[in-house]
């Protein structure tokens, strides 16, 4: 009876002349499909074209980004990340909260590498600076935090270290200390920044 009752609602709603919310419920059901398919490239590429500039998708991608189940929040950060690198103003009203996010314990490594992933390419608010520095040094510092995370964060850093001269002293005497000890992505891009610093 639920599965009638609900296919009859569709259907009556198909019908009913309110484009705007018709449009809405097929983007986000649309949305839900393509992420629940897999966790692959091609996939996250289809969902990057799918939502391309398009703010009301970005918007429902971002809800799966916080959703509870660690499968969709793995599955929609991936595609996320690329969608703000390709249209950078999607993020806007998005990014106090993501930035705020990151301070949480124990928040999934998926999240973490994402968001710290694009934040390498924006132009940052100086509203958010002062937590972004304090996070980025905090994971850079951190030795059980995954290597991507740090690489990532170090570039954020390296990019604040333009409006904030005095953190660079510290950034390169961390860099210098843990680029001999790490992986080659993350000797390879130390080496890049304290050319920079």
């Amino acid at each position: 009876m639920k599965s009638q009752m609900q296919t009859g609602f569709e259907g009556i709603m198909f019908k009913i002349n309110t484009n705007d919310f018709v449009i809405f419920y097929l983007r986000k059901m649309d949305l839900k499909k393509m992420i629940s398919v897999g966790h692959t490239k091609k996939q996250c590429d289809k969902i990057v074209a799918y939502v391309g500039s398009d703010q009301k998708r970005f918007d429902e991608l971002v809800k799966f980004f916080y959703d509870d189940e660690y499968r969709v929040v793995q599955r929609a950060a991936w595609p996320l990340s690329y969608c703000v690198v390709n249209h950078p103003g999607l993020i806007k009203k998005h990014l106090k909260k993501m930035v705020q996010n990151l301070k949480k314990p124990d928040l999934s490594v998926a999240i973490k590498r994402n968001t710290v992933r694009f934040l390498q390419y924006i132009q940052i608010p100086k509203s958010v600076h002062g937590d972004l520095m304090e996070t980025c040094f905090k994971f850079l510092m951190d030795p059980k935090e995954t290597i991507a995370v740090r690489v990532f964060s170090m570039s954020v850093l390296a990019n604040l270290a333009k409006d904030y001269p005095e953190i660079k002293s510290e950034l390169r005497n961390i860099l210098e200390d843990q680029r001999e000890t790490k992986t080659a992505a993350f000797r390879s891009r130390a080496r890049r920044i304290l050319k920079q610093l």
